[in-house]
């Protein structure tokens, strides 16, 4: 195990990452965490093994974690390449969660902000856990959220 590993943070790519950050602020109640970055160098280039790499972005605060708790980073590159939009069954990372406390009330708070539905609103039981009510939609540039709404305990 690696000593003194902590969780940090997830990274979007974004093609507008001012709006895509506005998004998660708006919908999510993400909280923005300055600096904006506006990063480059060969310090970069060797982190990322991309030549000449340039970003542009910033840190959003999750709800739920406190002041200390994880961030969404939410990046542009100055040279983006495009790629088609994912499942939520490809390999790789697949989506970020919210819990949320109605899904229907959630998934049109979204919408009215730009996402996009993916799924339907579903239902199950998970036994020792309690009654989940989900659906996974996509933000406004197509990264899949799922929303969630645990009806008794917590997962």
């Amino acid at each position: 195990m690696i000593s003194g590993a902590k969780y940090v943070h997830t990274n979007l790519i974004a093609r507008d990452w001012r709006a895509l950050a506005h998004f998660y602020v708006e919908v999510f109640g993400c909280e923005p965490v300055p600096p904006e970055r506006d990063q480059q160098g060969p310090w970069l280039d060797a982190a990322t093994g991309v030549n000449g790499a340039r970003l542009h972005g910033m840190h959003l605060r999750l709800p739920g974690g406190g002041p200390d708790g994880p961030t969404l980073e939410i990046y542009s590159y100055d040279d983006t390449e495009a790629r088609p939009l994912s499942m939520p069954n490809d390999t790789g990372y697949g989506h970020v969660a919210f819990s949320v406390k109605d899904v229907s009330n959630a998934v049109r708070e979204l919408v009215d902000h730009g996402g996009t539905v993916l799924g339907q609103i579903a239902s199950t039981t998970v036994m020792g856990v309690g009654d989940l009510e989900l659906i996974y939609v996509r933000d406004p540039e197509g990264n899949i959220i799922e929303l969630q709404a645990w009806r008794t305990g917590l997962p």
